[in-house]
């Protein structure tokens, strides 16, 4: 016999039934939100998981790109040491204006126009070696290097033997100090703007980059922690004079002088691809013209900051007399009459912005001058030389760039004025 249901519980079992019914609606919507929200950061993850993956191949192919290159370039010399071989094959399809003064690569425009020229150089390819050798006394350990190129070469204005030396060093280091023997660089100039188009004679050579390569000796003490510290260094170098400009009586010239440089690298690591550095420097010499001493002074700060992971700041400031035998217009004193020699006074510098789009791709601009005072000039002296340019580079492989340049001089001469001349560039470039 069945027993009847109470009247209660069955309402109450009704009342429990609308109500998981009046819950259900909101507590499947929040259950589908949620299922939404995982399965867009799922994609997300897939989708950062993607990058890194293409990230990490690339990083592998370069990786084994190099350990290939070392494994090629690694040779034994008679006294065990190992050498590495280094440089880079450069391909140069350039155009010049009339205004080049008939060379391939002008440092100013020339006060008369001639003829528009375009060619393809090899010949601003550089090779070299670099050797690491044991341990020597108080723990120090040697390395050294030499690179040359075939700027010199023959051209239209010269029959000089193909191959020269540009650079070399031999040094000692311990962890915080090291002595070297170099041919490098002014001390107080360490920086280059990026271009493939000038490599013979450094970019913005005569528009305010101080660079001729000079036989020195150094000494760098290291101060400070790996994210925050001072590197001061000081060097006795040996200066390369020329005749300041072309005036009578002609002078004696002694071809090379001593001379004292210092440079003081304030610099701070923000993180890992982040940095600022500030570096004020000095030159003192004094070059021997006839009996005259004419001395040569310099004040120069170069920097380098990229507070900003896709801008890059870097560049030179100097102001001095007589410094134009490091590398510029060739007007670092007159001869105004016998025993009266005057040092010019010049003053200048160049800045570069470097932007890295990409991995492959980065996009430079720099620009730079050198202003000389002029009435320390001869009548006909450069005025004032200036220089513009912008370059996009692209590596299509680990080692291999691509790289289009335009850039326009101008010299400003006292009878002609303002005079200009456009180089184009397109360099091909295999590093080794």
């Amino acid at each position: 016999m069945k027993r009847k249901l109470p009247d209660k519980f069955v309402l109450a079992v009704l009342l429990m039934g609308q109500s998981l019914h009046a819950q259900t609606a909101p507590d499947l919507t929040q259950i589908l939100e949620r299922l939404a929200r995982l399965e867009a950061e799922n994609d997300a993850l897939r989708r950062q998981l993607s990058d890194l993956r293409r990230d990490l191949e690339t990083r592998v192919q370069i990786q084994e790109r190099r350990v290939d290159e070392q494994a090629q370039t690694k040779v034994e010399s008679a006294e065990k040491f190992p050498i590495r071989m280094r440089g880079m094959l450069v391909t140069n399809l350039f155009h010049n204006s009339p205004n080049a003064g008939g060379v391939d690569v002008p440092t100013s425009a020339s006060r008369f126009p001639g003829r528009t020229a375009a060619g393809i150089a090899l010949r601003q390819s550089v090779i070299g070696i670099e050797y690491r050798g044991p341990e020597t006394f108080w723990g120090g350990k040697v390395d050294g290097s030499v690179f040359m190129d075939f700027f010199e070469g023959t051209t239209e204005l010269n029959n000089l033997p193909p191959m020269r030396m540009r650079t070399g060093h031999i040094g000692l280091r311990w962890n915080s100090r090291s002595v070297t023997v170099a041919l490098d660089k002014p001390l107080f100039s360490p920086r280059d703007p990026s271009s493939f188009s000038y490599i013979g004679v450094s970019p913005l050579t005569g528009s305010g980059n101080l660079w001729r390569w000079q036989q020195q000796v150094r000494f760098e003490q290291r101060l400070g922690t790996e994210t925050t510290g001072l590197r001061a260094q000081a060097a006795l170098v040996q200066t390369t004079e020329e005749v300041g400009t072309a005036a009578a009586p002609v002078v004696a010239l002694e071809r090379r002088r001593p001379g004292l440089q210092g440079r003081f690298a304030f610099f701070h690591r923000l993180d890992r691809d982040r940095s600022v550095e500030v570096a004020p420097s000095f030159h003192l010499s004094n070059t021997h013209a006839g009996s005259v001493s004419v001395p040569s002074r310099l004040f120069a700060v170069d920097w380098f900051a990229n507070p900003f992971r896709r801008v890059q700041f870097s560049g030179l400031f100097f102001a001095g007399r007589n410094v134009d035998h490091f590398g510029a217009t060739r007007q670092g004193f007159t001869v105004r009459g016998p025993g009266l020699i005057i040092p010019v006074h010049a003053r200048g510098g160049w800045g570069q912005l470097a932007f890295p789009l990409t991995e492959r791709v980065t996009l430079n601009l720099f620009g730079g001058m050198h202003d000389p005072r002029n009435r320390d000039l001869l009548p006909n002296g450069l005025r004032v030389n200036r220089t513009g340019a912008a370059n996009l580079m692209y590596r299509i492989a680990p080692n291999v760039f691509v790289t289009l340049e335009a850039l326009q001089l101008r010299s400003t001469f006292p009878d002609t004025g303002v005079r200009k001349n456009n180089r184009y560039d397109l360099s091909l470039v295999y590093l080794f």
